[in-house]
């Protein structure tokens, strides 16, 4: 059962963005931006409150790289449709399980560590090139909550 509402406008925009953001990390990696993704909508916390929906979180200023390149603008595949529904259905995998933020530091050819903090929140965990942070239960005890 979703843990947002998702039209299928909504699930065809989150497999798009799910590919964007990280096809090169493989099915898991982009079932985790996924993971963040929902994460933001259920929240309600830090730059994410007042999210309700999936285009809402996806068009949020500055919230996705993705959105300038030409890939999130590709039509949705199948296989990111079915990725895109088990994040809405609330399949959360570690690191991403609570996470608000990611990022890839450095680059593909040569990726870089993985800075201790991102948005002054601790970082919990890297899957492949992308680190993952999650807020303290003081900046958002909310996240913790929600499923």
């Amino acid at each position: 059962m979703a843990v947002v509402k998702a039209r299928s406008s909504d699930i065809d925009m989150l497999a798009r963005l799910l590919r964007a953001e990280a096809e090169g990390e493989g099915e898991m990696g982009m079932l985790l931006v996924g993971n963040v993704g929902i994460n933001r909508i259920r929240a309600n916390c830090s730059d994410f409150k007042g999210l309700r929906t999936i285009p809402q979180m996806i068009n949020q200023p500055h919230a996705f790289e993705a959105l300038l390149h030409g890939m999130f603008y590709q039509r949705a595949r199948d296989k990111e449709r079915r990725l895109a529904r088990r994040a809405v259905n609330g399949e959360r995998h570690w690191p991403a399980k609570f996470s608000l933020w990611y990022f890839r530091p450095g680059t593909a050819a040569a990726p870089q560590p993985c800075p201790p903090t991102w948005y002054n929140q601790p970082h919990v965990g890297r899957y492949r090139l992308h680190c993952f942070y999650e807020p303290t239960a003081q900046e958002c005890e909310n996240v913790y909550n929600v499923f």
